[in-house]
Parts: structure tokens; C-alpha cells; sequence
């Protein structure tokens, strides 16, 4: 059983319970991304035993009225095996998805990762146009170079900032050149792209530059935001308008997910204990 604390960060062990979460969003004008936790497996039938549990959500959703989609890691179906595993099974689920008019959103994982999920997911979205899209991550310093060669790609794009600790000689370490990097990346993609682009952050600047030039460049875009994270700002973000979608885990392997939102950000814990004691 998840403990209160956790409980702000996860939508439930179950897929019932992951439902009922999108539910409630959906009513409040938010969509969900639903991501089942689990990560770098390195045995194939942990990997496929996700895979089949990603198409059953798929069958469940088909059946309803939600505005919700999926969202997968790389090492979670089959990078940690091999990249041919990974490339086949994700694109057996945008495959799977595709055939029910739904979308696949794909994770990105550590810098080691970005070469197989980058050449997997332009495969992919050539084949299924406009069924996936793919997490790109800011703080790497390779990362215009990779949307150049993504931008025309007819799959969507989420922007983050990025949460792996990478050595420098790859990566911006330091904050402010996050944040520049990002805002750069930001506006590249907002004057290159008329769809597909996802800002997948929490800073308000961020957010609010992504107001900003959808308007002037008539982009259609959406913010992406965690469970359990200025959900004051996803609710008002929604009430004007704006096409916001919450990132939702759910399973029994909330703990390590848990922990990792509060090492992000001590803040967090201060959320999740003020949920807990109802202040």
C-alpha cells in the first residue's frame, strides 16, 4: 500500500486506481500521461511483461472517455537487453496504439540512452506519423543538434530540462546554463514547428515564454507537468485555455519514483507532508 506521503507523486498500485486518477484530472481540464513504473530490466520477459501490461492499459483506455495516452522508458522494454529489442517493442506498442487512435509518449533516460532512443523513435514516428513522441533533454549539450535533425519529424517533441546527473564534458551543470539552454531550445522549436511541441516544466518563466510564442508563432503546443507538483499552476494553466497534460505514475514500484521526486526538490517533500496533514 502507498503511504499518504507518497500518494501525492503517484496515482495508485493499480490500474483502476490510475483511471480513477485520470478521471478526476480530465474533469478539472487536465489530460493524462499514465506511465506504469519500472525500469532497466535486463531480462527479456520483465521487459515483455510490461509491454503486454502497456497494451491491456491501451484496451482499457480504448474503452472509455478519458483524455489520457501512455508513456514508456527505454530501459523498461527492452533498452537494457538491446536496442533491437527496445526499437521492436516500441514500435509494437505506437503500432498497438495507432490502431486505436491513441498516442505513445517515450521517456528518455541517461545520456548513454540517447542515441538508441533518438534513432528508434525517428523510425518509428516516419511510420506511425503524429502516434508518438519523444522526451529531449535540455542540459545536454548535443541537444540542438538533435532537433535539428528531429524538427521536421512528424512526431511531438517534449522539452525538459533533464534530471540526470551527467559529467560536464556532455552536459550543463550548472543552473542558469540549464535555463539558457532550455529557452533557447524553447524558442527553436516554437519557430520551426506549427504542432507536436510539448514544454515539459514547472518553472514559470518556462511556462510563461511558452504562452507567449505560441501566440506569436501560432504553434500548437501543450505543458506537461508531474503529478504532485504545482498543481495550483496545472488547474489555472487550464482554466485559460491553455493544453496542459499531468505526467501520472502508477504501480507497485513507487518507491525508488518516490525518492527520486524528492531528491529533486526538497519542496517536494514539503508538498507531499503538507498534503498529509491537510495544510
Amino acid at each position: 500500500m502507498i503511504p499518504p506521503i507518497a500518494r501525492r507523486f503517484v496515482a495508485g498500485e493499480s490500474v483502476p486506481t490510475a483511471l480513477e486518477h485520470a478521471r478526476e484530472r480530465n474533469e478539472e481540464g487536465i489530460a493524462v500521461i499514465l506511465n506504469l513504473l519500472g525500469e532497466h530490466y535486463d531480462d527479456p520477459a520483465d521487459a515483455r511483461a510490461d509491454v503486454d501490461a502497456y497494451r491491456q492499459l491501451l484496451d482499457d483506455l480504448t474503452g472509455t472517455d478519458l483524455d489520457a495516452c501512455i508513456s514508456v522508458k527505454p530501459s523498461q522494454i527492452g533498452l537494457d537487453v538491446s536496442a533491437d529489442l527496445f526499437e521492436e517493442q516500441y514500435r509494437e506498442l505506437v503500432a498497438y496504439a495507432h490502431e486505436r487512435d491513441a498516442f505513445v509518449w517515450c521517456d528518455m533516460e541517461d545520456a548513454d540512452t540517447t542515441d538508441d532512443t533518438l534513432d528508434a523513435f525517428e523510425a518509428i514516428a516516419d511510420e506511425y506519423p503524429w502516434s508518438v513522441g519523444q522526451c529531449v533533454q535540455s542540459n545536454l549539450k548535443r541537444t540542438r543538434e538533435d532537433l535539428e535533425r528531429l524538427v521536421d519529424v512528424p512526431g511531438a517533441i517534449r522539452l525538459v530540462k533533464g534530471a540526470y546527473d551527467e559529467p560536464d564534458a556532455i552536459a550543463y551543470t550548472d543552473k542558469a546554463d540549464v535555463d539558457t539552454a532550455y529557452r533557447d531550445d524553447v524558442e527553436y522549436l516554437f519557430e520551426r514547428r506549427d504542432r507536436g511541441v510539448a514544454v515539459g516544466s514547472h518553472d514559470p518563466a518556462m511556462v510563461s515564454l511558452a504562452n507567449r510564442l505560441g501566440t506569436e508563432h501560432g504553434t500548437d503546443y501543450e505543458v506537461q507537468m508531474l503529478m504532485g507538483v504545482r498543481e495550483d499552476a496545472q488547474r489555472d494553466l487550464a482554466r485559460q485555455g491553455v493544453d496542459v497534460k499531468q505526467y501520472a505514475p502508477y504501480g507497485d514500484k513507487w518507491l525508488s519514483y518516490f525518492y527520486r521526486r524528492v531528491r529533486e526538490r526538497k519542496e517536494n517533500l514539503t508538498f507531499a507532508l503538507r498534503a498529509v496533514v491537510g495544510r
